[in-house]
């Protein structure tokens, strides 16, 4: 998500200006990044003592850890943030920008899941703008502008349905790592990806839509569409549908975000293909089969839940996936471990942002606990 942001910035250099800028851990590309971009500040997570070590080295003027990102989140310069900070080290960072009065570019799906009515009540409080980058989200957000919230019957998110959506379901316990990365229409992170091939992704996004959009659950629906050519849908009151269309791209959401209410042109960008609809043919829509996909039942149920059983949901799957990518789990053993977790957790109503990060890191441990079937 970063670097199809700096596309953007690449590609529309006069409108755009890169102050301050972050990496996880990708030092080699981050020094070619401040070099192109000229920012005021450069920070590194360093989620490693590996990567601090060679951060120190290459980057000796950057802020490393939490802090950097805190002051990359807050630069005085700053107007918007880009916030594609992966799980929940993203929260922290947007509730900082929040306070700052920076308009958010939210990419991070953790950051409302696990805090929605924290983050929420903050951007309220501050008058500070949260814009959808996410494709799914900021097709929702196209399809509302001049419209009214009392005027919704039902927002319709579109899936993929991700490398698994026709595997026999006999077959999905022995999948492997490779095959659930081979996402077949988004090229995205690893965790990102395998997320979409248990669709606990479109569930995190359920969850995400439903405080973006201050939309009850039960008017949130998901259908899959395998071309990913329409991103989602709004369906009104006197039964009509707006839906927004584009070959799958992160390059245009990223660039409305940035831009609105105004749209640049592209056209002699290179940056976004145009849709050819002759060549598209046909678009296929199904049904989400609930068996095929039990993670994003796990994720319907946590958010209707509320309190910290989101929050539990988020730690518990990176710890889940991580194990995962790391074969010391089966994919099947995924959901096992989610329901597992949330079946033993004791939630809190209202939690604070303490309480939140303190929910979501009993979840990790819990779910090594509950791996221990696996491992012998």
């Amino acid at each position: 998500m970063g670097r199809q942001t700096l596309d953007i910035v690449r590609s529309f250099p006069e409108q755009f200006k890169v102050v301050a800028l972050a990496a996880r851990s990708n030092v080699d590309l981050l020094v070619e990044q401040a070099k192109e971009f000229g920012p005021d500040l450069v920070a590194c997570f360093a989620d490693s003592p590996e990567v601090e070590r060679k951060a120190r080295e290459a980057l000796p003027k950057a802020l490393l850890g939490e802090r950097g990102l805190l002051a990359v989140a807050t630069h005085a310069d700053a107007d918007i943030l880009v916030a594609a900070t992966s799980g929940q080290d993203g929260l922290r960072p947007t509730l900082a920008a929040i306070s700052a009065g920076k308009t958010i570019a939210l990419a991070n799906k953790e950051t409302l899941v696990m805090a929605g009515h924290v983050v929420t009540e903050a951007a309220r409080r501050h008058g500070v703008a949260i814009l959808p980058v996410d494709s799914e989200h900021s097709a929702i957000w196209q399809c509302l502008h001049g419209e009214e919230n009392n005027s919704i019957r039902r927002l319709i998110l579109t899936a993929s349905g991700g490398p698994f959506r026709t595997t026999p379901l006999e077959q999905l316990r022995d999948v492997s790592v490779e095959q659930a990365m081979a996402h077949p229409t988004w090229r995205m992170g690893p965790k990102i990806t395998i997320d979409s091939a248990t669709l606990m992704n479109k569930g995190l996004e359920v969850i995400e839509a439903h405080w973006l959009f201050d939309m009850p659950y039960e008017q949130i629906d998901v259908v899959v569409h395998p071309e990913s050519i329409i991103h989602s849908m709004v369906e009104f009151c006197d039964g009509s549908i707006k839906m927004q269309a584009s070959l799958p791209t992160m390059h245009l959401p990223i660039l409305h975000t940035l831009t609105y209410p105004e749209r640049l042109d592209t056209s002699d960008k290179n940056l976004i293909k145009e849709l050819n609809w002759p060549t598209v043919a046909r678009l296929n829509f199904e049904e989400l089969n609930l068996e095929r996909f039990p993670c994003f039942k796990l994720a319907i149920e946590a958010g209707k839940r509320g309190g910290t059983y989101p929050s539990v949901l988020v730690g518990a799957d990176e710890e889940a996936v991580a194990m995962f990518m790391e074969g010391k789990i089966p994919y099947r053993g995924i959901a096992e471990i989610l329901e597992a977790v949330l079946e033993r957790h004791d939630s809190i109503s209202q939690p604070d942002s303490a309480a939140i990060v303190g929910a979501c890191a009993w979840a990790r441990s819990e779910a090594r606990v509950c791996s221990a079937k696996y491992l012998g």
